[in-house]
């Protein structure tokens, strides 16, 4: 294997590992599928449909990935999410 070969399996690797990360949004008894809805396009950008289907995911499995992507640009949407009252984590 060249050097350059090395490098760029090694700047594929990281890149893959930097983008891991995924907000899991977790079902509750308390928010409305309207603001976990209103939620998800105002935080995470997600389209309407989108959001609603993330919303009847997590309703019926019990949570449900919203976001990927570095842990560094998902801590402030986490954030967020968590402030509107819903329940979220980074893993």
């Amino acid at each position: 294997m060249s050097t350059i070969e090395k490098v760029s399996e090694e700047v594929l690797l990281e890149e893959g590992l930097a983008s891991n990360n995924e907000i899991v949004l977790y079902n509750d008894d308390v928010n409305t599928f309207d603001h976990v809805i209103d939620t998800l396009i105002r935080v995470c950008d997600h389209t309407p449909e989108q959001a609603e289907q993330c919303s009847i995911i997590v309703h019926y499995k019990g949570k449900c990935t919203v976001k990927t992507g570095e842990y560094k640009e998902l801590e402030p949407q986490c954030t967020q999410l968590l402030e509107a009252g819903l329940s979220a984590e980074i893993v």
